[in-house]
C-alpha cells in the first residue's frame, strides 16, 4: 500500500512537470525559442516511463518490501525533491524536458545553476537509485542507472552544443565543472 501510494505520488509530480514544460515551450517558441535533439528526446521518455513500470514490476513480482534504511532514503529522496523543485523555480519559463533554447538570451546562473551546469539531470540520476532502493528494486535502480547514464552522455552534450552556439553559455559557466569536456577527455 505505501509502496502504491509513494509511487502514485511521484508519477502524479512528473505529469505535472510534464505540463508545465509544454507550457514553457509553447512560451518560449513564441518569443523564437529553437529546439534541438527531438531524436533522442523519446528515448529519454521511454527510460524514465518504463523506469516506473520496471519498478513496479520488481516490487510486485519479487515481493519486495520496504527497505530497513527507508527512513534515511526518504530523507534523501525528500532532499532531492527540493533540489528538483528548486532548479525548475530558478529556471521559471526556461525549464524544459526537451532542449529549447531562446537565441541570444541570459544564461541563468541562480538556483542551483550557481553551483553546477545540470542539476536536474543530477537529481534524475540519484532518484533512479534512491527510489528503487526504498523498495529493494536492486535490478531497476542498476539497470535504469546505466540505461540513464547512456542517455545523459548523448543528451548533456547536446544541450550544452545548442546553448553554446546560441548564447553566452560558455562564459557564463566557464568556472564551473563540465561533464561533457571531461567526458571527451576520456
Amino acid at each position: 500500500m505505501i509502496f502504491f501510494m509513494f509511487i502514485t505520488i511521484i508519477i502524479f509530480q512528473r505529469v505535472f512537470e510534464l505540463l508545465i514544460a509544454k507550457r514553457n515551450e509553447r512560451q518560449m517558441k513564441r518569443r523564437g525559442a529553437l529546439e534541438f535533439g527531438q531524436s533522442h528526446y523519446k528515448f529519454i521518455v521511454f527510460v524514465h516511463s518504463m523506469f516506473f513500470v520496471s519498478l513496479i514490476i520488481e516490487v510486485i513480482w519479487f515481493n519486495k518490501e520496504l527497505s530497513s534504511s527507508w527512513a534515511i532514503l526518504l530523507i534523501l529522496f525528500l532532499f532531492t525533491q527540493a533540489v528538483r523543485m528548486w532548479a525548475l523555480f530558478s529556471l521559471g519559463s526556461y525549464w524544459n524536458t526537451k532542449i529549447i533554447v531562446l537565441p541570444y538570451a541570459d544564461i541563468v546562473k541562480k538556483g542551483p545553476y550557481r553551483f553546477m551546469k545540470h542539476p536536474n539531470y543530477t537529481i534524475v540520476s540519484i532518484e533512479f537509485i534512491i527510489i528503487p532502493f526504498m523498495f529493494q528494486a536492486y535490478m531497476t535502480a542498476v539497470l535504469f542507472t546505466i540505461l540513464n547514464a547512456i542517455i545523459l552522455f548523448i543528451r548533456i552534450p547536446a544541450e550544452e552544443k545548442a546553448l553554446k552556439e546560441l548564447t553566452k553559455y560558455e562564459e557564463a559557466f566557464s568556472n564551473i565543472h563540465s561533464f561533457s569536456k571531461d567526458y571527451k577527455k576520456v
